[in-house]
């Protein structure tokens, strides 16, 4: 229950209404041990598409 409406901010409705096999789905990522993180640039480029605060506190590439 903390997993779900906790950590992934599931409304209580949308979380008793998941399968387990969903709720696990949910909490791990396929191949994330194995995945790189993004490179600066991509990030950056992230950062300026999708901002969360005003863009211009977002550095340039």
């Amino acid at each position: 229950m903390s997993t779900g409406l906790g950590l992934l901010r599931l409304p209580p409705r949308a979380f008793w209404a998941m399968t387990p096999r969903e709720l696990n789905a949910a909490c791990h990522r396929p191949g994330a041990a194995n995945s790189a993180p993004p490179a600066r640039t991509d990030l950056l480029r992230l950062m300026r598409d999708f901002p969360d605060e005003d863009v211009s506190e977002c550095p340039t590439i």
